[in-house]
């Protein structure tokens, strides 16, 4: 005979299906439109904003779209762009995972350092130089990500706690480390680095961008190959998150521990593969600079990027695409604040515009997320509801 049933397996069945569907076209549409809402308001607050300083907002942002338009300032916000690609893929490495990896900054000053000091005594061709150096760059963010996630798997201690005092105390050992140890002496420079890196650890140039300026002159900016590592990065974060077992096991896992611990899933193997996984990638962040540009670490170091990162994968909503659009738009932004500061413009603005950028994705995607979350169990709860066949 035929009895309706409805099991707990059928609602498990139907959780693991969710997670491994690709997205609709509708909701790819509704993500976009969100992300897009949240930049438009943000720039409408900004505009606010300086219309109560007493500056146009017109005349503003009039001069961010001439100056970031000409072509050595878009070769400068891909260049910007670069490292922001990878810090945000390493934070939404972690997203993916339920976790909240707001360590990428110490991280990444992690690889840059140890990449700069190893790479710098040690002799190889070009390419294995290179790749060297990546190497330890990954594996020295992978060791400080790998201790939060040691102290949420074993002690159960938040990882954004975690993450945020590592941040400090990697601060404080690479200055120890650094001024101790690693402090090279260039007579005649006053600006005190780590030993410089050989020309074969240098990350070529892969085109020069040169446009004239109303005086007559010319001014360029180089981009160096390491935008295409970066999206390697992103190409490699897509196979691995969305067209991988692994990936979807990290998607379970993060989506209901409870649930993927009933399927077989060793969520706290997955909480520690995810932390190494984001902090290796962290570890890249800073070597754009490290390899393409200041060839050794110094005190003038780069920082921002793993904070930048998180607004980026925000903004991007933790997916590939987004990520590199969002990353092109903060490099953008960055690009544009010299320009403004010359038309006397204060270019505090693009701080202020990135916060409420952020703050506004937030909110957005939280609205968006709690109604496309509703929708989603009022179909479940309808296909639960509906008697299912079973031949006893």
């Amino acid at each position: 005979m035929n009895t309706p049933v409805s099991t707990s397996a059928e609602g498990m069945a139907g959780f693991f299906s969710r997670i491994g569907r690709p997205r609709s076209g509708q909701s790819v549409l509704v993500t976009l439109a969100s992300s897009a809402a949240a930049v438009v308001l943000a720039m409408l607050i900004g505009g606010l904003v300086l219309l109560v300083t007493g500056k146009d907002p017109v005349e503003a942002f009039s001069k961010m779209v001439s100056s970031g338009t000409q072509p050595y300032k878009l070769a400068e916000a891909v260049q910007r762009a670069t490292p922001l690609i990878i810090a945000a893929v390493a934070v939404a490495i972690g997203f993916k995972m339920n976790l909240f990896n707001i360590g990428v900054e110490g991280q990444f000053l992690m690889g840059m350092f140890w990449a700069g000091v190893a790479g710098a005594y040690v002799e190889l061709p070009p390419v294995l130089h290179v790749t060297f150096c990546l190497l330890i760059g990954i594996i020295a963010g992978a060791i400080w990500a790998g201790i939060a996630g040691l102290l949420r798997v074993k002690r159960g201690v938040n990882e954004v706690i975690a993450t945020i005092m590592l941040n400090s105390i990697a601060l404080a050992l690479i200055d120890w480390l650094f001024n101790d140890f690693f402090r090279y002496e260039n007579p005649g420079n006053l600006d005190v680095r780590t030993k410089p890196l050989p020309t074969s650890a240098w990350m070529p140039t892969l085109f020069t961008v040169t446009s004239k300026t109303d005086g007559g002159g010319s001014v360029s900016t180089d981009v160096t190959s390491f935008v295409l590592i970066a999206l390697l990065v992103v190409v490699a974060f897509w196979l691995l998150i969305y067209k991988s077992q692994f990936g979807f096991r990290l998607r379970a896992s993060g989506g209901n521990a409870v649930a993927a611990r009933t399927a077989g899933i060793s969520s706290n193997r997955m909480i520690l593969t995810a932390m190494l996984l984001s902090g290796g990638v962290a570890g890249l962040a800073g070597l754009p600079a490290l390899l393409g540009t200041t060839h050794s670490y110094g005190p003038t170091r780069p920082d921002g990027y793993g904070f930048n990162g998180i607004a980026v994968a925000l903004l991007g909503r933790n997916h590939p695409a987004g990520i590199i659009i969002s990353a092109l738009l903060w490099g953008f932004l960055d690009a544009t604040a010299g320009p403004l500061q010359i038309a006397k413009i204060p270019q505090s603005i693009i701080l202020v515009i990135k916060a409420i950028i952020l703050i506004t994705v937030v909110i957005v995607n939280e609205v968006v997320n709690r109604k496309m979350a509703k929708r989603t169990a009022d179909r479940t709860a309808a296909q639960l509801a509906a008697p299912v066949a079973v031949t006893a």
